[in-house]
């Protein structure tokens, strides 16, 4: 054995046993920390904790950040929850649940489900209506009386037990977005998705790539494809948003919408594509 070998050996066996006493002695991985971060990568990570909403910031229309008015948004048998059972009627107070940090590059997975009746008040385009906002601003820079928050929303629908009504659809509050090479300015566009009629549970995934392609897959099937999101200079709240003449959406935060129909959330997590 040369004398480089045994110093490495040597020095190897010293990195082992260090780490054995950090975990003994503190139950924390210390020094090893780099090599185990190393492994979670490419993992997925649990937004939803399935306990509380820790990590989430709550912005309802017509109340300050972090005002849960009603108890909107709630966690009840590990499921997260968006119910009006404390409304005496719905008068508008749209919400959204935003989560702490903002994404670029990602997969986001979640299985949701309709319930119940729907607040009285709500719309009636509101039924069996909710979405996944992307790309969001800041829920800290929203208006007090803001109903939608600058985004790209995957809008979630259930079906009414007759009609066709496709979920996974893109709306685009304060947005556009690019399809077949063109610009597209209309509100909303439907998917390719069937109907989900009833209280069944849907897993909806969306694939994010900055301001490149986003896919809306729905129970595992490519629905909707599209690119380029973009703020609206049309808009009065997007064009705040807009630096140095840069419309170009390439990251920002994710929120869960309230619109008037009960939803349950019981699985929400992401995969981050590209650090």
């Amino acid at each position: 054995m040369t004398k480089r070998q045994f110093l490495n050996r040597h020095a190897a066996l010293v990195v082992s046993v260090v780490c054995v006493l950090c975990v003994a002695l503190t139950s924390t991985p210390c020094g090893c920390a780099v090599q185990q971060d190393k492994l979670k990568k490419g993992r997925w990570i649990k937004l939803f904790n399935g306990k509380n909403l820790e990590g989430w910031k709550v912005k309802i229309a017509g109340h300050k950040l972090n005002d849960n008015y009603g108890n909107t948004f709630r966690v009840e048998d590990g499921i997260l929850k968006v119910c009006y059972d404390e409304y005496e009627k719905f008068d508008g107070k749209f919400g959204h649940l935003f989560y702490k940090d903002k994404f670029s590059h990602y997969k986001l997975r979640l299985e949701y489900r309709f319930v119940g009746e729907q607040s009285p008040g709500g719309p009636g385009w509101a039924f069996r209506n909710s979405g996944i906002m992307m790309h969001c601003q800041r829920p800290e820079s929203m208006r007090k009386d803001q109903s939608f928050p600058v985004s790209i929303e995957v809008q979630l629908l259930g079906g009414n037990g007759r009609d066709k009504r496709p979920t996974g659809n893109v709306c685009t509050p304060g947005t556009n977005i690019v399809m077949d090479g063109k610009l597209v300015t209309q509100h909303c566009i439907p998917s390719a998705s069937k109907t989900y009629h009833g209280d069944q549970w849907v897993t909806m995934e969306v694939e994010v790539h900055g301001n490149s392609i986003i896919k809306h897959i729905v129970n595992g099937q490519v629905v909707l494809e599209y690119e380029k999101p973009q703020l609206d200079e049309k808009d009065a709240d997007a064009r705040k948003l807009i630096k140095n003449g840069d419309k170009m959406l390439s990251e920002g935060y994710i929120s869960l919408q309230s619109e008037s129909h009960p939803v349950e959330f019981r699985k929400v997590e992401l995969l981050r594509l590209k650090e």
